[in-house]
């Protein structure tokens, strides 16, 4: 069981050193904890065989979602599908429910399910269904994609961006090894995005470059308006990027 994190740091040891285990009973590897993009899913299965399943889910509702190898290998960075016994349903800012390939906030429900918190209080409820927190979207294989956090999703010129799709897209860069994206106040579009890279060891790529890779795949409004170089990206003991240390950075501090 691992979270991505745990993977990438595998994945970056040298092959002198992997060479050192044996993982040739290696059967499964379940990933949880945080967004695992399609090109490190891509990489690991290369690497180690097509033994990963990624679970999308929560504490509050267990698992709501399983990708296969197989889910993976047809459509990098999906969730999965849902298993028996759950319930997922993607609805509007009304509660209706989408329709598929549309991105739409995410609600579930199973026999799993809590019933609150110790202290009181509770999740989001929709016909006893469960808000995770999250926005995504179906694609034509039943396949869950999570586009981002409800409360992430920024509005830039009137334009709605998730930053998950921009992390996702930079991380697949050859000359990145991690990126995470935020929203900052903007005076003259309300929000821009500002995206946080750290390039792989050896690696080189400027701020243009990065830019444009973004530009050749997503709608210009989605470009960051600024990248910032780290050595690393701040994270919790689960391997989550800590978005609001992210946030507290002043990138014309260190100019």
């Amino acid at each position: 069981v691992v979270v991505p994190v745990m993977m990438q740091r595998i994945l970056g040891l040298d092959e002198e050193t992997r060479s050192k285990y044996d993982v040739s009973n290696l059967k499964v590897t379940a990933a949880s904890g945080s967004a695992l993009p399609g090109e490190l899913a891509t990489k690991w299965m290369d690497a180690f065989g097509d033994n990963l399943y990624n679970l999308y889910g929560s504490t509050e509702v267990a698992w709501a979602t399983i990708a296969t190898p197989e889910d993976m290998r047809a459509a990098p960075g999906t969730a999965g599908r849902i298993p028996r016994g759950t319930v997922v349903r993607i609805v509007d800012e009304d509660g209706k429910e989408v329709s598929q390939g549309e991105t739409g906030r995410i609600f579930v429900g199973n026999e799993m399910s809590f019933e609150g918190y110790t202290g009181g209080g509770d999740k989001e409820r929709l016909e006893g269904l469960l808000s995770s927190g999250d926005v995504g979207h179906f694609d034509d294989g039943d396949r869950l994609f999570i586009d981002g956090r409800d409360d992430e999703m920024i509005v830039s010129g009137g334009e709605n961006v998730f930053p998950r799709e921009v992390e996702d897209l930079l991380a697949d860069h050859e000359a990145v090894d991690d990126a995470a994206a935020l929203g900052v106040d903007d005076d003259e579009f309300g929000q821009r995005l500002r995206a946080f890279v750290v390039l792989a060891s050896g690696a080189d790529a400027s701020e243009d470059d990065l830019k444009g890779h973004v530009k050749s795949n997503l709608a210009n409004y989605k470009v960051p308006r600024e990248i910032v170089f780290l050595e690393e990206l701040p994270r919790n003991a689960t391997g989550k990027v800590l978005k609001r240390e992210l946030a507290e950075l002043d990138p014309a501090e260190d100019e």
